[in-house]
């Protein structure tokens, strides 16, 4: 089974930043759709950030401009930076890897998960 190694999250002050890494040995993410998600209590898991194969970019409107989705190949590792977090954005973030090409925004399409990392903000 494929492992995804999450680090980072913690607990935060509105307003406040935090970068979130996910790195793999196993699979190269250059070939890969990778995304992270977020499930925050009671709701669905949702998208919040995906970079395809050919490194293109997208995001949830919630964190656009916020958030900053990025991969360096080199390391086979996967970044969320977050900026002006506000309550709304705690929840269990998750990264989570797609073979081949397209998007990755769905969860029923992702092929490995990390295991998850807790993010709270505190207003």
């Amino acid at each position: 089974q494929v492992q995804l190694v999450q680090s980072g999250g913690g607990s935060v002050q509105s307003g406040g930043s935090l970068r979130l890494s996910c790195a793999t040995s196993e699979v190269p993410y250059s070939d890969y759709c990778v995304a992270w998600f977020r499930q925050a209590p009671g709701k669905e898991r949702e998208v919040v950030a995906e970079i395809d194969n050919d490194g293109r970019t997208k995001y949830a409107d919630s964190v656009k401009d916020r958030f900053t989705i990025s991969r360096d190949n080199a390391k086979n590792t996967l970044y969320l930076q977050m900026n002006s977090l506000q309550p709304e954005d705690t929840a269990m973030y998750y990264c989570a890897a797609k073979n081949g090409g397209g998007s990755c925004d769905s969860s029923g399409s992702m092929d490995y998960w990390g295991k998850g990392t807790l993010v709270t903000i505190s207003s």
